[in-house]
């Protein structure tokens, strides 16, 4: 049985200062923990889940604390919990050294936020660097839409300004003035920024772009949102 002081704690984790005092998160779902297993186990203090839990074949050895489904509901920050929730130690900070970086200015709603970070795993990019007011990549939200990728990719949240000003990588920016995206050809190598949902890449940021890069439009949609667009420029990154 899971005790009441456990399981404040792990409700309170639901809110980003109690998981930066922690340092710790929580990750939810049968599929999510069972990446954690495979991918970040030594970060892994605990895992709750119900009898109908399947441990995926491993030789890492994990702590599991059998629990009722009422049990899980109390605990949960989804609808419909899935089987298992697990509490993680934050990963320290790793050195950024990937060639080509995806840089996230002012980012703020946690599907796109994941969303990005599941194109970063998906074309192997290591490193995702984030203005200080982007969504935390530890939201309940933002983990569910990674689908694991958050254990694949490094993120870091730093001050913009200082890193652009210190690379020696080409920055490209996505603007509504840039270069038409489909008419060059580019070199994996390099810093891409993708700016807010509403306001695009901020006016200290925007000055360290070296080379402006749109989305050609064809059709009459006002915009694309920032993850589509994220992917486009990808694609054509590695095209």
């Amino acid at each position: 049985m899971i005790s009441k002081n456990r399981i404040r704690f792990i409700n309170a984790l639901s809110q980003k200062k109690q998981r930066i005092e922690n340092n710790r998160f929580i990750i939810e779902g049968e599929k999510m923990v069972h990446e954690a297993i495979q991918w970040i186990p030594e970060f892994i203090e605990s895992i709750y889940s119900t009898p109908d839990f399947e441990l995926p074949i491993t030789n890492h050895h994990v702590l599991i604390e059998e629990i009722s489904p009422k049990e899980l509901k109390e605990i949960s920050s989804l609808t419909t919990p899935n089987k298992a929730l697990a509490i993680c130690k934050i990963p320290e900070n790793k050195n950024i050294d990937s060639p080509l970086i995806i840089c996230l200015d002012g980012i703020q709603d946690p599907g796109n936020m994941g969303t990005i970070l599941r194109l970063a795993d998906w074309f192997g990019i290591k490193d995702v660097v984030c203005s200080k007011n982007t969504v935390d990549c530890y939201n309940p939200k933002v983990l569910q839409a990674t689908m694991g990728a958050i254990f694949r990719v490094n993120v870091h949240y730093i001050d913009l300004n200082e890193f652009l000003t210190q690379t020696e990588l080409p920055i490209f920016g996505a603007l509504l003035d840039g270069e038409n995206l489909f008419e060059n050809n580019y070199k994996r190598r390099g810093i891409i920024v993708l700016g807010n949902e509403g306001n695009g890449i901020s006016e200290d940021i925007k000055k360290h772009v070296q080379h402006a890069i749109t989305i050609p439009r064809f059709g009459e949609a006002e915009s694309l949102n920032v993850a589509t667009a994220g992917a486009i420029i990808l694609g054509a990154f590695y095209r």
